[in-house]
């Protein structure tokens, strides 16, 4: 395997590519043919270049990530939206005359802002609270912290269980698939085509969902070392240190998408386990769709012929 660089996340009905500072987004539109859209995103990271310090990188890393992928998720969206005419409601007039031509981006914050809360407050803190059901019986800080990351991961896997029932996320999870798919085609030096991408795997190191197990793992050994007895102070605790296990589990990801030591293998296993549940096998069309959206930021030729 060798790294290539490029990188991707799955939208509705497509697939969105980055490479660098470039990204393209490609949507299956309701015709069946494909729109392709290219774009530049300046990260945090390459405006202000002491965020990209290792450790540090991986928090801002995290924030481009949602708002890119909020951005292209707007983007794919944009596609499938009611064409009927419909008045504005009367908060809608509100808004509209409040904010003017930057409520899509207010919106796009606050949807931001209340996802990140939420998801820091039913992954982080709510299995700590739950993790002192067992105190009562095994009062050992350490096995409370270990059946505390348990909880967390039981959670994770519960809710991706959950939303993978609905129709329009098994199409996304094989979207994602194929994003996967391509990637790993290129970076095994394939020719990229749909026959090729087809055969190769649908699981890769540097997926999001790796990230998130890698969160999780790693943030049973921050909270076993730091110990915080009072409850409040440690639900605290959860939060304040999001961003430090965030910037850890990042570097991580970094290394395991660029080494095939056996060591970092063995450590990403769970990752691409986990991937069986956020992937899955895409059609030949939605390989198409990961392809044009490939070609248009990333010369996988040229790729090719200087790496095999």
């Amino acid at each position: 395997m060798k790294y290539s660089g490029i990188g991707g996340q799955a939208v509705i009905e497509g697939i969105m590519m980055k490479n660098g500072d470039r990204y393209s987004t490609a949507v299956r539109k309701p015709d069946k043919t494909i729109a392709v859209m290219e774009d530049k995103y300046e990260s945090l990271t390459t405006k202000i270049p002491v965020l990209g310090l290792p450790f540090l990188r991986g928090i801002f890393a995290f924030v481009d990530s949602l708002v890119l992928g909020m951005k292209t998720l707007a983007y794919s969206a944009s596609f499938f939206e009611d064409d009927e005419d419909s008045k504005p409601s009367k908060l809608e007039e509100k808004l509209i005359a409040i904010f003017g031509d930057k409520l899509d981006k207010v919106i796009m914050g606050v949807t931001m802002f209340i996802s990140i809360l939420a998801s820091v407050a039913i992954f982080m803190v709510l299995p700590m609270l739950l993790s002192n059901i067992i105190k009562a019986k095994i009062d050992n800080y350490y096995v409370i912290a270990i059946f505390e990351g348990v909880i967390r991961i039981a959670i994770f896997i519960f809710y991706i269980k959950m939303i993978s029932r609905m129709e329009d996320i098994k199409r996304t999870f094989m979207y994602h698939g194929a994003e996967h798919k391509c990637i790993n085609c290129i970076e095994h030096g394939l020719e990229l085509n749909v026959e090729n991408v087809m055969k190769s795997s649908k699981e890769h190191k540097r997926c999001g969902t790796s990230f998130i197990i890698i969160v999780m793992m790693i943030s049973i050994l921050f909270f076993m070392v730091i110990r915080v007895d009072n409850l409040w102070l440690r639900a605290v605790s959860r939060v304040v240190l999001v961003p430090a296990i965030a910037g850890v589990s990042y570097e991580f990801l970094r290394i395991a998408g660029r080494s095939d030591f056996w060591l970092v293998n063995i450590l990403s296993k769970p990752g691409l386990w986990m991937q069986g549940l956020t992937t899955k096998e895409p059609t030949p069309d939605m390989v198409e769709v990961a392809i044009a959206a490939v070609e248009k930021v990333f010369d996988w030729r040229k790729y090719l012929k200087e790496n095999f």
